[in-house]
């Protein structure tokens, strides 16, 4: 069974203007996938990983992780399932101000229950792993965007979720970093059976992708399988 199944998805915007942001979009991903959807501004990218990870609700179409048709859950529901399955990195960080960085970190695992020990350990080791070992305590004014950046990825793969959706993940970072930061992806997809979909427009992640998804006006426009996609390691 496919991990995301997306069938006829629709999705309009209206601003003096009605914009169909998504449309009549239908694809499934693979467990162990890492694919990247490619596209100018504007052609849906975002909008469609809004609609993945339930972040928006589309006006017509389903959309399944698993065997569970997120499309039909109640809000409660939805915000339960997104914290079990699903981490997202966004292009704004959407870092807490007032916490420090271990503390970001740990806000999500904390909420699943996992012990303190294992959330402070993963979050020293996933910081370390991407140049940051020294920023624990600073908050996130105090750190450049291309370190928030960093930390927003770290935060989204600590809990090893099923699915990793990741806009634009290396916009602010130089050319190294994104290296370093897609390295660390790319190990955690082989190694533990992470499915990442990333929006991009970074040639660097374009080329990294198995899989790489073509949208031009909110439709696809070409789907092209660079190689196998990993094993599954769940």
């Amino acid at each position: 069974m496919p991990l995301v199944t997306i069938q006829q998805l629709t999705k309009t915007y209206t601003n003096h203007v009605a914009v169909r942001a998504v449309d009549d979009v239908s694809l499934t991903l693979e467990r162990g996938a890492f694919a990247a959807l490619a596209g100018p501004s504007g052609s849906g990218k975002t909008t469609l990983l809004n609609l993945v990870g339930g972040l928006d609700r589309p006006d017509t179409g389903r959309i399944l992780i698993g065997d569970a048709e997120i499309t039909a859950m109640p809000g409660g529901a939805l915000a339960d399932f997104r914290l079990a399955h699903i981490g997202f990195i966004f292009q704004a960080f959407n870092l807490f101000p007032v916490l420090t960085v271990l503390e970001n970190l740990e806000f999500v695992p904390a909420l699943q229950g996992m012990p303190g020990a294992e959330r402070r350990r993963r979050s020293r080791d996933l910081l370390a792993a991407v140049g940051l070992a020294d920023v624990g305590g600073k908050r996130p004014n105090e750190l450049s965007g291309g370190q928030q950046q960093r930390v927003a990825v770290v935060r989204a793969i600590l809990t090893e979720p099923e699915v990793v959706l990741a806009d634009e993940p290396t916009a602010n970072l130089d050319t190294a970093n994104g290296e370093r930061l897609l390295d660390l992806m790319e190990r955690l997809n082989r190694e533990r059976g992470i499915t990442f979909l990333f929006s991009t427009h970074d040639p660097q992640v374009m080329a990294r992708a198995r899989r790489l998804i073509r949208l031009r006006d909110g439709r696809i426009e070409a789907d092209e399988a660079r190689a196998a996609e990993a094993p599954a390691g769940r």
